[in-house]
């Protein structure tokens, strides 16, 4: 059965590998991320795209606009954008934390809320947490900012599947452990992850498309290594 899904932080990393996974699908999706080119050069006749800034309340707004225009109802959120510092806490600012908690938690929320209504009982809310928001695992140091918003990520997903239960969607998390992305790339130079981007996409699509027929309210260690 066709379903309707959207995917923000798609220009690069897992969230393209996503896009370029549900191109060969029969699904319909909605890539959202800042900077719209990589998808739209990737002429997919069965995926949209425009430019979405989650933390921009104004660009939040386009996509109900779109969802009732185009679909009417939606499937599948993967909540998938994400900002990493890395630095010495003695060094983050302010702005650091407050940039890293607009993208990984506020971002999400504020879309979450935009996209709610256009949901049913079956459909799926996928937050995409780390192994760095896992209280007990271990920490890389450097990601105070990255690596607590992701923890009340996992936190909001717990709450949100609780107060929907009933009405639905199901709410889940994924807290990735280290995948070789750009991101990664950038924060750590040379460090080489066990699982390529493409890899843990091919995960997340087929845990997105079923996992809520098992879960709600869970979050999922995908890791094979530590952190």
């Amino acid at each position: 059965m066709k379903k309707n899904i959207i995917i923000t932080g798609t220009s690069r990393g897992i969230g393209y590998e996503l896009v370029g996974l549900l191109a060969d699908t029969k699904h319909e999706v909605l890539a959202l991320s800042r900077n719209e080119v990589p998808i739209s050069g990737m002429g997919v006749t069965n995926c949209h795209c425009f430019p979405c800034d989650i933390t921009d309340p104004k660009d939040i707004k386009k996509v109900p606009a779109f969802i009732k225009e185009k679909w009417g109802k939606v499937d599948i959120l993967i909540n998938n954008s994400g900002y990493l510092v890395n630095k010495p806490f003695s060094k983050l600012k302010k702005e650091d934390f407050q940039y890293s908690y607009d993208v990984n938690v506020f971002g999400a929320a504020a879309l979450t809320q935009a996209v709610l209504p256009f949901m049913e009982k079956d459909g799926h809310v996928v937050n995409i947490s780390s192994m760095g928001g896992i209280q007990g695992s271990l920490k890389f140091p450097g990601l105070a900012a990255y690596s607590s918003s992701k923890g009340a990520l996992i936190t909001l997903t717990e709450v949100l599947a609780e107060e929907y239960k009933e009405s639905g969607p199901a709410f889940n998390a994924l807290a990735l452990g280290a995948v070789q992305t750009e991101m990664l790339e950038e924060a750590f130079p040379g460090f080489k992850a066990p699982v390529t981007a493409k890899e843990m996409a091919q995960y997340i699509m087929d845990f997105a498309l079923t996992g809520n027929q098992f879960y709600n309210g869970k979050i999922l260690q995908v890791s094979n290594s530590t952190p």
